[in-house]
């Protein structure tokens, strides 16, 4: 099997620097930084950018340079998703990003890690896992989701933090390492009155 084929399968591997296409990192290297030179007003240069860079793009992709990714091509759009300044996302496997997705400056989004024992970090030796985040979750500012992770639907991540463990639906998270607060619920909802002077 071509190692590609490896990256791409929604499971974990390992794997030694060798095994890496190189040529298509660079590759991605070159379209983040075509992209990262885009004005504000070029819109339509983006998109096209972003349509040859991602496994999977859809239109409803809005992404804010500056922007890092490894490889593009294992990055997955399922509609609107809003990535707001300095995103990092280490793509050695799948990332899958749902509907609605909000996605806070400075996050980064790392399949990729290394070897426990030192020696083998040496060697090159490193591991990767998928990312699945699912339809409208909102990740707050500066957040690192390790591989593995799943967020569940709906839910948000407090800022600052780090996702080393699956998220359920439907609550907030915060902390390092990042643990449910609580369920957002319908008293969440805000009141667009604005009789109120302060939230």
């Amino acid at each position: 099997m071509d190692f590609t084929e490896i990256m791409r399968q929604n499971k974990g591997y390992f794997s030694n620097h060798k095994d890496m296409p190189s040529q298509l990192q660079q590759k991605a290297k070159e379209l983040c930084w075509r992209y990262n030179q885009t004005g504000p007003s070029e819109g339509e240069k983006r998109s096209s950018i972003l349509k040859e860079l991602l496994g999977t793009c859809h239109p409803l992709t809005f992404i804010e340079p500056s922007f890092r990714c490894d490889y593009g091509f294992n990055i997955h759009t399922h509609g609107l998703a809003v990535i707001n300044y300095n995103c990092v996302i280490l793509d050695t496997s799948p990332v899958h990003i749902g509907t609605n997705a909000f996605i806070a400056p400075g996050v980064c989004l790392a399949c990729s890690g290394h070897a426990i024992l030192s020696r083998q970090r040496a060697e090159g030796i490193g591991t990767s896992k998928p990312i699945t985040i699912q339809d409208d979750v909102w990740i707050g500012a500066n957040v690192t989701v390790c591989g593995g992770v799943t967020i569940g639907k709906g839910s948000i991540i407090g800022a600052g933090s780090v996702v080393n463990k699956d998220i359920p639906e439907g609550v907030i998270a915060v902390g390092n390492p990042c643990k449910v607060l609580r369920e957002i619920t319908e008293e969440d909802i805000i009141n667009l009155s604005y009789e109120q002077e302060n939230f």
